[in-house]
């Protein structure tokens, strides 16, 4: 089937305004359309407008479209972007349809208004396009029960999580009508357009990932009471110990809303009469108390959890009353805090006999007992159900990979101790010859196959390169305790980082250093990437403060150089360099991307020259790379004014501008227009590959050395600190970021030159080193460096 290239979205509430953005931020034409009002509001009479004015008519799109640009954080790579959107009506615009090539609907979670609906749109539906409904639990089959059969052919359940744009998970419900070529389009679709990880799930009450984490947490909620532990303390034990999210689960609960926890329980518990654990989805009566009370949580400013002046308060589930939040102390999280693999702490839960420790374990053994009973009724694919959670929750480990993990055997023999009925999956599992879920065979990762009783090979796409050697093509080169070479393939080399957020230290810049000459004469480019949370938060802050206090200014004027030298040395490799980013990118792990050929950046890429938050500058050159990046474009000769390039580079650096997409760091110019960005998370080194092997087949050359950097000198740098002055005598800064902001224009403007002078990147580089070094030994730089690394934020000092 051709490729998707125009959408209608029916329902212009949150979820459908939110799925219209983020087919926008797909590049695809959207049409976003809604009823019609029946009255005018009080603003449309003012306005003189009637029930037949166009605004009237789509008010409902038009408003969606509007609060797209305000809603935090943004539904839109560029919040620009929302006029993109085409707003309409369903009785105006139906015609519209007519080109679309997929229609989405999303209204209220109401059978009849969905049926209603799709019979009305079914004329204008064009004989390819495919129709989805988007909803959170009710049957597909039934929405889809009073189509023609063509259509019907064309038709299935699509369930976003919420918020579109961030949350990976997107399942697709077939139903017993859906031809197997649309089901794969979809999935292609989502996958490779919007950056989804698909699984393809049963059309089943609440599908996959809702029936087994309202499951969880419901279990969570009963057990609390058992054991006798707060609010607070549950959400200690499920949280990160376990490989969960540090929201856990009642800040996770306020998140979600409880009112939408109770309809998707009661949703289940209505449905799935045939359920072992049906009662378990009955709302206990707190959870209704709650919902009397309109404690909602994070919607209606309380749940759980609220905020108030004093502080944050916490719900007494007994008394339903709030209290103080109370610092946890429970003796099992000292006896674990040794561990940070969550597996390992699970192991060791499974031994302890302290209430907390058996709530958990009780907790665990009764979520994954109640997972194998429930393959393969909503999935015949283990992985999939492995990966709505991770995805769909955000938990470090799928179910059944924890059974593999924790041990099949182990498991049943404490499930038979805690006097639970042995789910038959996982007997069957036990009798194979691996025992286990997964296993890997001749460099191949098998998975069982519940409905053959075998294990097959677990696919993956062919875009999907992994960094590791198990179960993949990739060969380790060389490694240290900070960076790995890989061979990826087809003579392409990728450099991994794997220190703390991965910090950029002295292993790292030696792997850089290695990495270049060797890639130089044995492959065809290099990419650089990696498959952590965040490319690169940059330097190591905390090596840096301990030479500080040592006062080694020799050392760190040294390490300074070396993470010049070791950057210049990847611009000008004789062999294309492509980083490929993801998450954060900031201060040196920006300057790295500033330094390569080529950038393909994973859509939710965060880039900035950060520096100033801890009282210094770019030094591994970002300002000098960003002076490049403002005048190119420039006609050679030209002879107009640098400062409002200059200027732009300064408020940029000065302010820490960070991009909240890879498509706005383009307006800041960390990204380039022949750069690329990437939906999939996982396809990234893969697109990053093919950049470089595109570039060595065009016969690259690297980069000449600038001809184009021109100093303001004097006259750029009195303008820019005349703003300086006007911002700190108007309180908008402290004077240490006035200080800062001196030393930052300093550099900008090319020192003690002429205005107009023509210097090279060295020079540039030189007064880069010369400023950080000297904020280095300012007590106020050493208490923000502090800060940051106690704190995790800016201080303003």
């Amino acid at each position: 089937m051709k490729r998707f290239a125009r959408a209608a979205v029916l329902g212009a509430g949150v979820m459908g305004s939110q799925i219209a953005a983020h087919m926008i931020n797909a590049g695809l034409e959207v049409t976003l359309l809604d009823i019609v009002p029946e009255t005018l509001t009080e603003e449309e009479e003012k306005r003189g407008l009637e029930l037949s004015s166009h605004q009237v008519r789509n008010r409902f799109a038009l408003g969606a479209v509007e609060r797209l640009k305000k809603a935090k954080p943004s539904p839109l790579f560029r919040t620009e972007w929302a006029d993109r959107i085409v707003p309409g009506n369903f009785e105006d615009d139906l015609e519209r349809l007519k080109d679309a090539d997929i229609i989405i609907e999303a209204v209220v979670e109401s059978l009849p208004i969905k049926q209603s609906l799709m019979e009305k749109i079914a004329p204008f539906v064009s004989e390819h396009a495919i129709v989805t409904t988007n909803t959170s639990g009710i049957p597909i089959h039934k929405i889809g029960e009073g189509m023609a059969e063509g259509l019907r052919k064309r038709f299935l359940g699509t369930h976003f999580f919420n918020p579109p744009r961030y949350m990976r998970l997107l399942e697709i419900i077939p139903t017993q009508w859906t031809a197997p070529e649309v089901v794969a389009a979809v999935r292609e679709f989502g996958e490779k357009d919007l950056g989804k990880g698909v699984v393809i799930a049963k059309d089943t009450p609440n599908f996959i990932a809702n029936r087994i984490g309202i499951f969880a947490f419901l279990l969570t909620f009963r057990l609390m009471e058992k054991w006798d532990l707060t609010v607070e303390e549950v959400d200690a034990l499920t949280g990160k110990l376990i490989g969960h999210p540090k929201t856990a689960t009642y800040r996770t609960a306020d998140m979600v809303g409880l009112d939408i926890i109770a309809h998707v329980a009661k949703n289940v518990y209505e449905m799935a009469s045939d359920d072992p654990q049906r009662e378990i989805f009955n709302p206990p009566e707190k959870l209704q108390a709650l919902m009397e009370k309109g404690w909602l949580g994070a919607k209606t400013g309380q749940g759980f959890y609220r905020k108030t002046k004093e502080g944050i308060e916490v719900l007494d589930l007994k008394e339903m009353t709030y209290r103080p939040k109370k610092k946890v102390s429970l003796p099992i999280l000292d006896k674990l805090q040794p561990y940070e693999d969550p597996i390992r702490r699970l192991q060791l839960l499974l031994k302890d006999e302290s209430p907390a420790a058996r709530f958990v374990s009780e907790l665990m053994l009764g979520m994954l007992n109640y997972v194998a009973t429930q393959v393969p009724e909503i999935s015949d694919r283990i992985e999939d159900v492995d990966n709505a959670m991770k995805w769909g929750f955000a938990w470090k480990h799928g179910p059944f990979e924890l059974w593999d993990a924790l041990g099949v055997n182990v498991l049943l023999e404490e499930m038979e101790k805690a006097k639970m009925a042995p789910p038959e999956l996982a007997h069957r599992v036990q009798a194979t010859e691996a025992g286990s879920f997964y296993v890997y065979h001749d460099n191949v990762q098998y998975v069982f196959d519940p409905v053959s009783g075998e294990h097959r090979p677990l696919e993956r796409p062919d875009w999907w390169i992994l960094l590791k050697e198990k179960g993949t093509s990739s060969r380790k080169i060389k490694e240290n305790p900070g960076a790995t070479l890989w061979d990826i393939g087809d003579d392409v080399a990728c450099l991994e980082f794997h220190t703390k957020m991965n910090a950029i230290g002295g292993d790292i810049i030696a792997m850089i250093d290695e990495t270049i000459g060797r890639v130089e004469s044995e492959m065809r480019g290099l990419v650089v990437a990696n498959h952590a949370s965040n490319f690169s938060a940059g330097a190591n802050l905390m090596l840096l403060l301990f030479e500080i206090e040592d006062e080694n200014w020799e050392e760190i004027d040294f390490a300074i150089k070396q993470f010049q030298d070791a950057f210049l040395k990847l611009k000008y490799a004789q062999v294309p360099v492509v980083t490929a980013p993801a998450g954060m990118a900031l201060g040196g792990g920006c300057e790295i991307c500033l330094a390569a050929d080529r950038v393909v950046a994973h859509a939710e890429t965060y880039m900035g020259l950060v520096e100033v938050g801890v009282g210094l500058i770019p030094a591994g050159g970002g300002c000098k790379e960003s002076l490049i990046r403002a005048f190119e474009g420039l006609p050679e000769g030209y002879e107009g004014d640098y400062f409002p390039f200059v200027r732009s580079v300064f408020e940029t650096i000065g302010i820490a501008r960070v991009s909240t997409s890879a498509e706005e760091a383009r307006k800041y110019h960390y990204l380039r227009r022949e750069d690329s960005v990437c939906m999939n998370r996982d396809a990234l080194i893969h697109q990053a590959k093919a950049m470089v092997l595109a570039m060595d087949a065009q016969g690259y050359r690297p980069p000449r050395p600038p001809e184009n950097l021109v100093a303001m000198g004097d006259d750029g740098r009195a303008l820019l600190e005349l703003g300086i002055y006007y911002m700190e005598e108007g309180k908008q800064i402290s004077p240490y970021d006035a200080h800062i902001g001196r030393k930052l224009a300093w550099v900008l403007t090319g020192g003690d030159v002429l205005p107009g002078s023509r210097v090279t990147e060295q020079y540039i580089l030189d007064l880069e080193r010369e400023a950080f070094l000297s904020l280095c030994g300012e007590e106020k730089t050493q208490e923000r460096i502090r800060y940051m690394l106690q704190k995790g934020k800016p201080l303003r000092n």
